[in-house]
């Protein structure tokens, strides 16, 4: 929030004087100035509401993203399918997010659990927050919904998705929120009190509350469906069964990359902050932290894409447009975490990292043939982990203590001397994480298994779920029979009845 302006003839003697005019001229002066006041801090809250705004906007087009990354991944045949789950993702995730989701997670004052204000965003906007944060957290939500979708394409009932989505934007995910984000939590560093290792957790923009979470959702619901039909031999050898549009996968993943600059940097809320002057007399603030992390968040994506390039060469022998897109969300998806606090130089490091987290994950899910078909929850459950476990070793102080200020010795990255106490708050926040999503996530698609709502049939799978679900295929093809029938004549002549010079002459 901005601070008020406030003016006394006193302030404005230094310049005008102590004489009777001046004393006049200085009263007059500050009689005019509480409008005046008034217009600086209604522009700053405009431009803070405007740069909030402008992120929400990003994350959403991250949605876009995601479908056109989700319908290059699967086959043709069930690309509708794969889509509509995309619009309802958001759709769903709006509608249930607006009802409770919010509330649960930012309704404040509340305990360290959960939330118990703003249900339907009653009595909202408050002091604490207007309807531009409703829609960026709305935003977050349906990411950690879409993340979920992807492990699951191919093979999962329709209701199944509307009643996961539901369930994950409600209730899941939202708790998830509160305790590392809202200023109640637990887990929060935000807390003024019984900080967890006296530090809290530093998530600053959800490896662990966004992405671990659709992961670990995604994760569970995959492993109770099992592969898909073909996807591993009689002799349990992985067998690719590769998405339809590379052209899809590209635009989806710079999509995703453009709409990560509201993800990261736009997780600081506001703009119109000073942190006061540096060491070399520049006044700087917010604003500069905010180009810090666009900046880290543009090298974790880049070192990954470039590490994932070579590291599948020598694995597989090719350059494999697809691996080195899912590389570069990998290392956009670790650095997510840190981006606030640490230094362009680490952030490579950690998409370094990120890219070999990745690839080791999808090894170990052929190893136990565990089917992901956008390598969802090893790009954002791996690389996720590896983000909030970089977090605690590269945190810088100064960073730290100028993001999350408020607590005198907070503690910092591990590495760079700050201690084991920020290193210890996030092993507990990936262990919590996994479970509360297993506990709530695992049971709800473990009844959807039991109730034959999760997995559809053999048959439909064969078909697709375009034309069995959804009335027809993506793609229209349009071909002239006559034109096919005659070819097909000219090479069974040419080739089977051996009158080639007469076939030719015809």
């Amino acid at each position: 929030m901005a601070a008020a302006f406030t003016c006394s003839a006193a302030d404005l003697h230094p310049l005008l004087g102590t004489g009777a005019n001046a004393t006049a001229a200085a009263e007059f002066i500050c009689s005019r100035f509480g409008a005046i006041s008034n217009k600086f801090t209604d522009t700053a809250y405009a431009v803070d509401n405007t740069y909030l705004l402008f992120s929400a906007y990003l994350v959403f087009a991250m949605q876009l993203g995601f479908a056109m990354l989700c319908a290059g991944s699967v086959r043709a045949k069930n690309t509708m399918n794969i889509m509509l789950t995309n619009v309802l993702d958001a759709a769903t995730g709006g509608i249930f997010f607006y009802i409770f989701g919010f509330a649960l997670a930012f309704g404040t004052p509340s305990n360290g659990f959960i939330g118990k204000h703003f249900f339907g965003l009653n009595e909202f906007p408050s002091p604490s927050f207007d309807y531009g944060f409703f829609l960026y957290q709305w935003a977050f939500a349906i990411a950690a919904a879409g993340i979920t979708s992807g492990s699951i394409a191919e093979r999962t009932q329709f209701v199944a998705y509307l009643i996961y989505s539901s369930f994950l934007t409600g209730l899941v995910y939202p708790i998830v929120a509160h305790w590392f984000w809202s200023s109640d939590g637990w887990g929060s560093p935000a807390r003024t009190e019984n900080l967890l290792f006296g530090s809290g957790v530093i998530d600053f923009a959800g490896s662990g509350v966004v992405h671990l979470v659709g992961a670990v959702a995604g994760f569970w619901g995959a492993f109770i469906e099992g592969p898909r039909m073909g996807r591993f031999d009689h002799a349990g050898k992985p067998v690719p069964l590769r998405g339809h549009s590379g052209t899809l996968v590209v635009l989806g993943t710079f999509l995703l990359w453009f709409g990560w600059y509201g993800f990261n940097p736009g997780s600081f809320i506001t703009i119109l902050k000073s942190y006061g002057e540096s060491g070399s007399g520049n006044y700087y603030g917010q604003w500069s932290a905010i180009g810090r992390t666009a900046v880290t968040t543009t090298l974790a994506g880049c070192s990954a894409a470039l590490t994932t390039l070579f590291g599948k060469r020598l694995q597989t022998g090719h350059w494999n447009v697809t691996d080195v897109c899912n590389g570069l969300l990998g290392g956009f998806a670790a650095i997510t975490s840190g981006c606030s606090v640490v230094d362009p130089w680490a952030a490579i490091i950690c998409g370094f990292v990120a890219a070999w987290v990745l690839i080791g994950c999808n090894v170990l899910a052929e190893k136990f043939h565990y089917d992901d078909p956008l390598e969802a929850a090893q790009l954002h459950g791996g690389c996720g982990t590896w983000g909030i476990i970089f977090t605690a070793l590269f945190a810088k102080k100064q960073y730290v203590n100028e993001v999350y200020a408020g607590l005198p010795d907070r503690p910092y990255g591990l590495l760079m001397g700050g201690g084991w106490r920020l290193l210890a708050a996030h092993v507990v926040q990936i262990l919590t994480i996994a479970g509360w999503v297993s506990v709530t996530m695992g049971a709800v698609f473990f009844v959807l298994h039991k109730l034959n709502l999760l997995r559809i049939s053999p048959e439909e799978e064969m078909a697709g779920l375009d034309m069995t679900s959804h009335g027809g295929l993506a793609y229209e093809y349009h071909e002239d029979v006559g034109s096919v029938q005659k070819a097909l004549k000219f090479v069974f002549d040419f080739y089977c009845k051996g009158n080639y010079y007469k076939t030719l002459l015809e």
